[in-house]
């Protein structure tokens, strides 16, 4: 089992640290992967509208309430996506989620993305004039959405609002314009992008790191960081997998950590924590070291999105940059 250890939120709620992420996972199989995952102790769960599952997580949820947990006991996040960062489409996009899940309320619920889309055609709308381009809508700017969701909080169908993939540059114009502090940032974070500045500047503003692709991913060819041999060599110690590994190492740092699964084994697997030491932790981080890889970027998807987020080099032929205000 997990460690049981919850985290303290701005808002003065408690967020488990270790999560079920539904990302790339394939249909028909999240219904299932959610209700192992809940029989077998987890509390966190992690969704989204783009995931294009979360119906098959409501039918999930419907064999865990009340039989398993309560509703109350479960912490459950979903995030809006670009396409509806303007004020009629999210609280229309926030009620189709609450309606796919059969729930009445979100424990939290974040801006997908630091990009908004031209709303009315499809998640992914494409580009009217540039093929394999998606349509940005460049108006709406991120203190636009971000006042849309402190009012979406206002109706009580979330409990917390924060925000996903954000720089601090982004952070920073939020709460320059709003005042309003995001509860959580949810960032790809694991040894080869540790976003030190990043995790440092949220813990001082008192935004709350949630990780996603602790274990890294093979976007780009790289091996897996299980099969980095730090990695193998620092679970062998401990008796533990390279998975189990690399979620301590986010653990260790103070995060929320949410490896995704649908295979039974590790889904449980992964709930089973394992303590770093100092110096195992040290022997992990050094993994990045001149060894920097960030495996999510926009601009590489299909179809392509044309902004610079995070000025990373793929980027640097983005025509667009991000409207922060």
């Amino acid at each position: 089992m997990s460690f049981g250890k919850v985290l303290k939120l701005n808002t003065s709620a408690t967020i488990p640290e270790i999560g079920l992420g539904t990302w790339l996972s394939k249909p028909n199989e999240v219904e299932g992967a959610v209700e192992i995952a809940v029989r077998n102790g987890y509390r966190h769960l992690d969704l989204a509208m783009i995931y294009r599952n979360q119906d098959e997580v409501g039918r999930a949820l419907k064999k865990v309430i009340p039989s398993v947990v309560a509703r109350e006991q479960l912490f459950i996040t979903s995030k809006l996506w670009n396409c509806s960062h303007q004020k009629g489409p999210a609280e229309a996009e926030l009620d189709e989620t609450l309606k796919q899940l059969g729930l009445t309320y979100l424990d939290l619920y974040l801006v997908h993305w630091p990009v908004a889309f031209e709303p009315g055609n499809g998640l992914s709308p494409p580009h009217p004039t540039k093929e394999g381009e998606a349509h940005l809508d460049l108006k709406t700017s991120l203190v636009d959405t971000w006042k849309t969701m402190i009012k979406l909080k206002e109706t009580g169908k979330v409990k917390a609002i924060g925000v996903s993939n954000f720089t601090m540059e982004h952070i920073q114009g939020l709460i320059k314009a709003t005042g309003v502090v995001p509860t959580v940032n949810q960032i790809e974070a694991h040894p080869l992008l540790p976003q030190d500045e990043l995790v440092a500047y949220c813990k001082q503003a008192g935004v709350h790191i949630t990780a996603y692709s602790p274990l890294g991913n093979n976007f780009v060819g790289k091996p897996m960081l299980t099969e980095n041999v730090a990695v193998k060599e620092v679970a062998e110690k401990l008796g533990a997998t390279p998975a189990q590994v690399l979620v301590a190492w986010g653990a260790y740092r103070g995060y929320s950590v949410i490896p995704k699964s649908v295979q039974e084994s590790r889904i449980i697997s992964n709930f089973k924590q394992v303590a770093l030491s100092e110096e195992d932790y040290k022997k992990i981080t050094a993994i990045g070291v001149g060894n920097f890889e960030r495996f999510n970027i926009p601009i590489r998807f299909k179809p392509k999105w044309d902004i610079n987020l995070f000025n990373e080099e793929p980027e640097t032929t983005a025509t667009y940059q991000v409207n922060i205000a």
